[in-house]
C-alpha cells in the first residue's frame, strides 16, 4: 500500500489517502493539514498502525 497527499477543492490544504497496489483507495483522511509534507506524515503513521494491526497473531508452538 501506498500514501498519498491531494489538495482539497480550495487547494490550500493537504488530505491523505492509502491506495492499494492496484489502485483501490483503503483509506482517506478526514482532517486536513496545511502542507504537503504533514499529510504524508500523518498518513504514513495511520498506514503503520494498519499495518501493525493486520498482521496475524503469531502460531503457538505445537505442542509434543
Amino acid at each position: 500500500m501506498n500514501v498519498l497527499a491531494f489538495s482539497t477543492r480550495a487547494g490550500v490544504e493537504w488530505r491523505w489517502r492509502i491506495v492499494g497496489y492496484s489502485g483501490e483507495t483503503v483509506e482517506e483522511s478526514q482532517a486536513t493539514f496545511a502542507t504537503i509534507a504533514q499529510a504524508v506524515a500523518a498518513g504514513s503513521e495511520r498506514l503503520q498502525q494498519n499495518t501493525d494491526r493486520d498482521r496475524p497473531r503469531p502460531a503457538w508452538p505445537a505442542r509434543r
